[in-house]
């Protein structure tokens, strides 16, 4: 687990008329609220929901100056995932299941100016792709079947995050563990002991009264989770 966890709320659970708005609403006093802005691109082809594409990404990119964390949920992001990358978003994600070249999508993602992050289903392997991981910055462990918002958070793939951590922390991978699906007050106590220095969080965030305050609530349950375990 981060000392310094990172919050990405999910503009999936946004209002879409009002996106601009919706992601000012998360920003919050400065180290408090959203780090990142979770965008799930979605095709209708690799997952059956379709959301939004890069038009919209170019927009907010125009608005704020948090980043953008783009989850491409889509097929040949081989082909379309640098296009992400060079519009200026901070990560770019593609899944392992998609891409045909996942080595040389890492480069090239990082050669367009961002960084590189690796999405892996929950019924997905993570042993399969660990030599893959070493060319990434992020992995995106997702705890509910990707495609859908408000699904319930699946536990098991908590294992998945524990192995990583400890890849991590004894020097075999150098990067941040993500995760999305199901992550609110219930469950982001027990996916930040397995390790997880990212929490993408939808519902949990845009369907409060006051999005901003609830990011800094999850914030505060990992840190004061963190608290805990050092004592």
């Amino acid at each position: 687990m981060s000392n310094q966890p990172l919050i990405a709320p999910s503009i999936l659970s946004a209002d879409f008329a009002r996106l601009a708005d919706e992601v000012a609403a998360v920003k919050g006093q400065s180290g408090r609220g959203a780090d990142w802005v979770h965008v799930d691109v979605m095709d209708a082809h690799f997952v059956p929901n379709l959301t939004l594409g890069l038009p919209v990404v170019q927009s907010l990119l125009a608005v704020t100056d948090l980043p953008l964390d783009c989850h491409l949920m889509i097929e040949n992001p081989d082909r379309w995932a640098i296009d992400y990358a060079e519009a200026g978003s901070y990560n770019v994600t593609v899944h392992v299941e998609a891409a045909d070249d996942p080595v040389m999508l890492a480069k090239n993602l990082r050669a367009a100016g961002s960084k590189a992050g690796l999405a892996i289903k929950p019924k997905t392997p993570l042993e399969a792709y660990l030599d893959v991981l070493k060319h990434y910055d992020t992995l995106l462990v997702m705890s509910v079947e990707p495609g859908f918002g408000g699904q319930k958070f699946i536990a098991d793939v908590l294992d998945k995050v524990r192995k990583a951590r400890r890849m991590v922390d004894t020097g075999h991978l150098n990067l941040i563990v993500e995760i999305d699906g199901g992550i609110n007050a219930d469950t982001i106590e027990q996916a930040a002991e397995a390790g997880v220095d990212c929490f993408v969080a939808g519902s949990a965030v845009y369907a409060a009264e006051d999005p901003a305050l609830a990011v800094e609530g999850l914030r505060s349950q990992v840190e004061a989770l963190s608290t805990r375990t050092e004592r």
